[in-house]
């Protein structure tokens, strides 16, 4: 019927309360579409396929440039990874936080038209006049103006008969099942021949043996509104990726300042070779700490650097008294030969004796500048072997008695055997033992005893300095008392390694009633281990 004339009377679709947010209006309960609507018969059409649900299009994540190399990322300053890794963190939360509202406010939306459409229902005259049309009609309600809802029937050939206003829907298989009794009904997303995209709700024709009736609506408004969601929520988080990446900048700035001036501290260092500079340490965190372990590491070096200066000079010291003597023995020498004087007998006997002695101290002397040159690194397997520590002693007192005739050395040595070096802990014993008389008054006594693993050295001499103990084991160190004394300071820091390396501990402490006493504790047993034949001997 061309003009859409309409037939008075007759209600046509209701549609329940609730209305869908964002759609052209709510419609309320009891609201119909009489066949007083505008329109014409419908026409058969064939089944589609449905669209699926849209979203908003276009707010995808930018592009980027391309898979970033890791050594250009590293090649950046420290404080510029902080800030990227700080907006790139903020920029994933927000994106899954945008994606998550995004699809939950499309989810609802879906639902309450669902819903809405559910509650919607075909009044049986509407669907009767509209059958009736179609079966004489070939018009569709194409011409008609445009309604809420688009209502068809559904045949159970497939056919369709479009209502009044309506835009026609493709049948789908799952309708066609409806109209034939096979469903009860279905709920599904399509698109108008016009390529508008509906949602569709199909349920049973009322009072008609067989049939159904499909009533859609515009997915338009939903579509609209969730884009401009889309487009708030990329606003929001750009803004935020953007706040995140300056905050993370200024926060790595602030927290990034104590490195800045250690790096300062480390570069004046390495270009002055100042030793002295100190960096302010404030606060207990990872930057404090690493503050104190620099100023630790420089006054180490500091440290190590006097001691070495220290070694320089007494080793000078040390080589020029016995070079002097030599030249001045030589010159005299030579110039006997030279002048044909001869020198007495007995003086010379005593000069080639003060040759002799003062070679055997420069070779001493080089002998520990070597020993100390070695690398801390232990023991060397090759060489460590099970010894008797009380032969090894026994062959050290030998020397101790040569070089100080007037002591009176007393022993009690108990059977002990240790996993050692013998060469190096025999020189560490020696050097003990040279101390001892080194000190010791003219006439005094030494006390040495070996029990249980335990060495004991008790000289009688003037002892040490309470604030010199902390230092007699470290290397290129002497105390004032021994400036004016043979040797180079560099005895007992052997004793400690060599002890050391050998899984022992030394310890030297003021003596009772005067002198010093030096302790070594070294693992062993009374007996060798099993399998071993003999004990190393020296001497």
């Amino acid at each position: 019927m061309p003009g859409g004339s309409g037939m008075p009377g007759d209600p046509g679709v209701v549609v329940g309360s609730g209305g869908v947010p964002g759609g052209p209006g709510g419609v309320p309960a009891g609201a119909s579409l009489g066949p007083g609507q505008p329109g014409g018969p419908g026409h058969p059409g064939s089944p589609g396929q449905p669209d699926g649900p849209g979203g908003p299009g276009g707010h995808g994540t930018p592009g980027g440039d391309g898979p970033r190399r890791m050594s250009w990322f590293r090649a950046l300053p420290l404080r510029s990874r902080l800030a990227m890794l700080v907006a790139a963190a903020v920029a994933i939360a927000v994106a899954a936080a945008a994606v998550a509202c995004w699809l939950l406010t499309r989810t609802q939306l879906q639902d309450e038209l669902d819903n809405s459409l559910r509650n919607s229902s075909a009044n049986e005259n509407y669907v009767a006049l509209l059958l009736a049309r179609c079966q004489h009609d070939s018009q569709t309600g194409g011409n008609a103006p445009p309604a809420f809802v688009y209502v068809q029937v559904v045949q159970p050939d497939g056919s369709r008969c479009v209502g009044d206003g309506s835009k026609a829907v493709p049948v789908q298989r799952a309708d066609q099942e409806v109209a034939v009794g096979a469903r009860t009904s279905t709920l599904h997303d399509a698109t108008t021949d016009d390529g508008q995209r509906v949602r569709v709700w199909t349920q049973p024709a009322p009072r008609q043996p067989a049939g159904a009736v499909s009533i859609s609506r515009p997915l338009d408004e939903m579509d609209k509104s969730l884009d401009r969601l889309a487009l708030l929520l990329t606003a929001v988080a750009g803004i935020g990726v953007i706040g995140a990446g300056a905050a993370g900048l200024w926060i790595a700035r602030a927290g990034l300042t104590p490195v800045d001036e250690l790096t300062g501290a480390v570069e004046h260092v390495a270009r002055t070779e100042d030793l002295t500079v100190r960096i302010p340490v404030d606060g207990e965190d990872e930057i404090a700490r690493l503050s104190r372990s620099f100023n630790s590491m420089t006054a180490a070096l500091a440290s190590s650097r006097d001691r070495q200066a220290q070694l320089i000079a007494d080793a000078g010291h040390e080589l020029r008294t016995p070079l002097t003597s030599l030249r001045t023995n030589i010159e005299l020498l030579a110039r006997s030969e030279d002048t044909g004087r001869a020198i007495p007998p007995d003086d010379r006997r005593a000069l080639l004796a003060s040759v002799k002695a003062q070679m055997t101290e420069l070779a001493a002397l080089i002998g520990d500048l070597q020993e100390l040159a070695r690398p801390d690194t232990g023991q060397h397997p090759d060489k460590v072997r099970v010894v008797a520590l009380h032969d090894i002693v026994e062959t050290a007192l030998g020397r101790a008695r040569l070089r100080g005739p007037e002591l009176t050395i007393t022993t009690d040595l108990n059977p002990w055997y240790v996993r050692a070096e013998p060469p190096a802990l025999e020189r560490a014993l020696v050097n003990i033992l040279d101390n001892a008389v080194k000190f010791s008054p003219s006439g005094g006594t030494i006390e040495v005893a070996l029990r249980h693993g335990v060495l004991t050295v008790r000289d009688h001499g003037p002892g040490i300095a309470p604030e010199d103990l902390p230092h007699v084991f470290d290397r290129f160190w002497r105390s004032p008392s021994a400036r004016s004394l043979p040797g180079s300071g560099l005895g007992l820091s052997i004793v400690a390694r060599t002890v050391q390396q050998s899984g022992g501990e030394v310890t030297l402490h003021p003596a009772p009633g005067g002198g010093t006493l030096v302790t070594v504790r070294l693992p062993g047993a009374t007996t060798p281990p099993p399998g071993v034949a003999g004990a190393a001997r020296l001497g």
